[in-house]
């Protein structure tokens, strides 16, 4: 239903867009797939590899805590027969704390490596707008649309405003 929803709106767009294009002769309109320019970007790599190596050192915590937990689990089943009762209790609660702990870790990592990515990239994305704008406005758009991120994703009367944005950018 949202997808229908989705389409709807997006051809409601598309129908005002075009029918305001026919009536406004000085209307210029423009394209740009932002996840493109963003990977030509030169600073896209470290930025990538430096979340790639924080990614990976949360995974390595995890592993930390996962190998603990398949120790704890593992002499907790070797030895459960000869346990008594409260021992027994003890250890069953330390491995479901532990079981918890990773969970909540998990979920932490995830929260935190979100973060992280937009802590890395917002500056990089910012300075992309900033060129779109100065770009927009150097060139007398009205609109220009971004496929990158789905808004529309196709207008036959569109310019592509990748090359311009490139040569703003510096990247060859």
């Amino acid at each position: 239903m949202k997808s229908f929803t989705k389409a709807i709106a997006l051809f409601s767009l598309v129908v005002v867009f075009t029918a305001f294009g026919y009536s406004q002769p000085g209307l210029k309109l423009g394209y740009i797939d932002s996840n493109e320019i963003l990977s030509m970007m030169p600073e896209t790599d470290s930025l990538q590899q430096e979340l790639k190596n924080y990614a990976d050192f949360l995974d390595e915590q995890m592993s930390t805590m996962a190998m603990e937990y398949q120790t704890k689990f593992q002499q907790y089943q070797e030895n459960v027969a000869t346990m008594s009762d409260l021992i027994r209790q003890t250890k069953e609660k330390e491995i479901t704390d532990l079981q918890q702990r990773i969970q909540a870790f998990q979920q932490s990592a995830d929260q935190d490596l979100q973060t992280k990515q937009q802590e890395l990239f917002n500056p990089l994305i910012e300075k992309v707008k900033k060129a779109i704008d100065e770009v927009g406005k150097e060139n007398g758009y009205n609109y220009i649309f971004d496929v990158g991120t789905g808004v529309l994703v196709f207008f036959e009367n569109g310019d592509n405003i990748l090359p311009l944005v490139k040569k703003k950018l510096g990247i060859n």
